[in-house]
């Protein structure tokens, strides 16, 4: 009886040892609590991937925005330059048509024969004007200069003037361009020149953006020399001017 008393306790401590095993661990408290946690921070981190999904969508759009401002700004390069390259191949085609029109220097290898300074003037002018038929405007410039400085009264004196513009003009040394043609305009009034001289004047007051300047120009080609082609271009020039009073550069 004494050994059965013993092993009833021991049997009793056993039973509730194993009980407590057998407990399953989703009932322990401190399991609950780091499920709930396992489970918070799960969806914190859904709505961080979220949000990031989100911001870089939005950097997406923005960049796809940023390319087609780009695209339209390369447009409108593209274009300009296409502008400016037509610009540039009218205003040497004119200035080939000028060129071939020009009288030729003098009279031809009798008058260069002649020895005097009537040979001299007209070698000099018909070097200077070679080299802008070529192409080559720093010469061309050059030999003008010269030519003016040597022959400021001769008879080729207006037509060395004028051309001395056009070389300027087509190096796209507008404010030099317009003050040789001035030039021509103010001291040999009666030129056949005059009219191109007045209308590349013009021109290249446009160019500079000086448009009170290029109108009244334009304008006075159209009232001075009514019948003339220089009329007719500075008329279309005229259609090309901003409006008056809504101009970007006044007079100069």
């Amino acid at each position: 009886m004494h050994r059965s008393a013993l092993l009833t306790p021991v049997a009793l401590a056993l039973s509730v040892l194993s009980g407590c095993a057998s407990t399953p661990p989703d009932q322990d408290p401190v399991q609950i609590k780091l499920n709930d946690l396992d489970q918070r921070t799960a969806r914190i981190e859904r709505v961080v991937s979220n949000q990031s999904l989100l911001e870089l969508a939005q950097r997406v759009d923005s960049l796809q925005g940023e390319v087609r401002v780009l695209r339209g700004r390369i447009e409108e390069l593209e274009n300009t330059n296409e502008s400016l390259r037509k610009q540039q191949r009218d205003l040497y085609a004119d200035l080939e048509r000028r060129i071939a029109q020009a009288p030729a220097a003098g009279g031809g290898a009798g008058a260069a024969a002649g020895g005097g300074g009537a040979g001299s003037e007209q070698a000099a002018y018909a070097q200077a004007l070679d080299a802008l038929k070529s192409g080559k405007y720093p010469a061309a410039i050059v030999g003008f200069h010269e030519f003016l400085t040597s022959y400021p009264k001769g008879e080729l004196a207006d037509n060395a003037q004028y051309w001395l513009g056009e070389a300027y003009y087509a190096s796209r040394d507008f404010q030099s361009a317009a003050a040789a043609f001035r030039a021509v305009v103010d001291q040999w009034p009666d030129s056949r020149k005059a009219p191109d001289a007045l209308l590349k004047l013009g021109f290249s007051q446009y160019e500079l953006k000086h448009y009170a300047d290029a109108r009244a120009s334009l304008t006075d080609v159209t009232r001075r020399f009514p019948d003339s082609d220089a009329a007719k271009r500075a008329a279309e020039r005229l259609q090309h001017l901003p409006p008056a009073g809504a101009e970007g550069s006044g007079s100069h």
